[in-house]
């Protein structure tokens, strides 16, 4: 599937600047060592290549369970107008994507949901989180639903 979400008119402030990301290399420091949550949520490290630049781009993001090989993550952004950097590069690099779970290092393939597939995921999310549904309430964007998928580790 294609990674397709266009930004939004209106939203919320995307989070950034120097104390968010020293906020970020804090929780994926803890993250990488012994896994961990961020603000209540089951977080992991989402590293992805940068669709310009070609480098490596770790990021915090909260997941929830989609099945044993597979997790579910949100381009939420805190309801911001604009996607996430992150997603961008996953849509440029979508098999070049690794995820790390408490000093585990798994190579994922990222895939972003649509119809059917997305509102049944959605549902699940919002379940688990009803802060996620909060957000849709901030901005007209769609937010998307990526599933993150297990994938054989490179030689």
């Amino acid at each position: 599937m294609t990674f397709d979400t266009r930004n939004g008119t209106r939203g919320a402030r995307q989070p950034g600047g120097r104390l968010m990301k020293a906020i970020n290399n804090w929780n994926m420091n803890r993250i990488r060592r012994k896994g961990g949550k961020i603000m209540g949520l089951d977080a992991l490290v989402l590293t992805t290549v940068g669709r310009k630049s070609g480098e490596k781009r770790d990021t915090p993001v909260a997941w929830f369970a989609d099945s044993d090989h597979s997790w579910l993550i949100v381009a939420s952004a805190n309801g911001a107008a604009k996607n996430p950097s992150w997603y961008y590069n996953l849509a440029a690099h979508p098999d070049q994507v690794e995820i790390n779970l408490a000093g585990r290092s798994i190579p994922v393939s990222a895939e972003q949901l649509h119809g059917a597939d997305r509102e049944s995921a959605w549902r699940q999310i919002i379940k688990a989180s009803p802060r996620f549904a909060k957000y849709t309430e901030k901005t007209d964007r769609l937010m998307p639903v990526i599933r993150l998928h297990a994938r054989a580790a490179q030689p």
